[in-house]
């Protein structure tokens, strides 16, 4: 690639990171610390990167230190493997310095960890960001050694979006005034419909936005680079899935279901669209606890990872909402330590470490929600010792003993600030 038009990309964007506007998040960078930050599109990994960059800029280091480069900036489509070299050398015909890498959305140019594993250990400092898992592929983590810090990035928790709006959740004892807690209700409401992308929060259509996130995921981040022979298939395939979110779901159903619709497909394939819905961090799955490692490869719960986008494809999404809103909050937390249950009785949530159960029911009030709900968390707490016994709801608070043990029912909003 031209070395005199990376040079100019370079200065370009020095001036252009130093004046972004951001959108703060709670996070202690390693002074020596090289990252890697994986999430999402949209999640928020270029910000936390203009996050470091004005940190490192107010603690003394010049603007010309910093090397920042986004790999989407429609000026690099040409960028290849070899240009990496290229922009290293345009940087040091600009300046003496030893400049600070800033790699954003490296992922679509092949061999990158290759290169950023030699800055490493030429002691340069390097960030990374990317919106595919096939970044912490075990070849790709070898390769990296242990030169970088990996840190998955989401988008706003609730306790983030209320700080992010100037509700005031910091101040001693905020949950005793009314104000503030009204102020929690009707955020918590925005949050639970249209998700916590960062950006949103500036837009007043947010389900436009949401909307035109989602086709840039679909055909960019799958299409495009998974070269779908029939997008069509696809889009019908995460419908079905956005439907179902609540209900373990098959490979071999999903196949049935697209066979019906006249899109016929194999379980292959349905297989591997799964694996590239994972790869882009569109979703994340959760597997029963009580089945055998066959069924916990090929039944599954799948979750999205965004209220907002699981939202855009649903009539009446409140009960699904809320036990996606729930899933993300407590996959974040613990990860591949979080399961359902369903063996003679089904509960919603397992994570054995914590000896935790959670179950989702949007209300209680009906009598007999309340004792089906009830019991299956009872039966579920006796067969594993489980100690900490959990119903959400959406707006409903109680604490309930069943059997010498106690439940405790939690609103919504309260079992996201936990």
């Amino acid at each position: 690639m031209n070395t005199e038009e990376l040079k100019k990309i370079i200065k370009e964007y020095q001036d252009f990171a130093q004046n972004v506007k951001l959108m703060q998040r709670k996070f202690k960078f390693e002074q020596y610390g090289n990252y890697v930050f994986v999430g999402v599109r949209r999640a928020g990994k270029s910000y936390l990167m203009f996050q470091r960059i004005q940190e490192l800029l107010k603690s003394g280091i010049k603007k010309e230190e910093i090397l920042y480069i986004n790999f989407e900036d429609d000026r690099l489509i040409n960028f290849k493997t070899e240009d990496f070299e290229n922009l290293k050398n345009a940087y040091h015909q600009l300046y003496d310095f030893k400049p600070i890498f800033f790699l954003d959305e490296i992922q679509t140019i092949e061999g990158w960890e290759k290169f950023v594993r030699r800055l490493a250990d030429q002691k340069y400092t390097v960030y990374v960001t990317g919106s595919n898992a096939k970044m912490l592929s075990s070849e790709i983590m070898t390769t990296l050694g242990g030169r970088f810090l990996i840190k998955d990035v989401y988008p706003f928790s609730l306790k983030e979006f209320l700080e992010y709006n100037d509700v005031r959740i910091n101040e001693e004892n905020w949950i005793y005034d009314n104000k503030i807690l009204t102020d929690v209700a009707r955020k918590t409401e925005v949050y639970f419909y249209y998700g916590g992308f960062p950006e949103l929060n500036i837009y007043e259509d947010k389900r436009q936005w949401l909307s035109s996130l989602y086709q840039k995921i679909f055909f960019g981040d799958l299409i495009s680079r998974y070269a779908v022979k029939n997008p069509n298939i696809l889009r019908i395939m995460i419908g079905k899935v956005a439907e179902s979110v609540m209900q373990p779901i098959s490979c071999n159903r999903i196949s049935n279901i697209l066979a019906s619709t006249g899109n016929k497909i194999s379980i292959n394939t349905v297989i591997q669209y799964f694996t590239y819905l994972k790869e882009t961090l569109l979703m994340f799955s959760v597997s029963n606890y009580a089945a055998s490692f066959s069924e916990k490869e090929t039944v599954k719960k799948y979750y999205f990872i965004d209220n907002g986008i699981l939202n855009l494809f649903l009539f009446n999404p409140d009960a699904a909402l809320l036990e996606n809103i729930v899933a993300i909050f407590l996959y974040k937390k613990y990860g591949d330590g979080l399961y359902y249950y369903n063996k003679n009785v089904e509960t919603d949530f397992y994570v054995p470490q914590q000896k935790l159960l959670v179950q989702v029911s949007y209300s209680l009030n009906n009598q007999s929600t309340l004792e089906r709900e009830v019991n299956s968390l009872v039966k579920t707490a006796e067969f594993l010792s489980c100690e900490q016994l959990v119903i959400v709801t959406k707006n409903e608070e109680n604490t309930l003993d069943v059997s010498d043990r106690k439940i405790n029912v939690l609103p919504l909003w309260k079992f996201l600030l936990s």
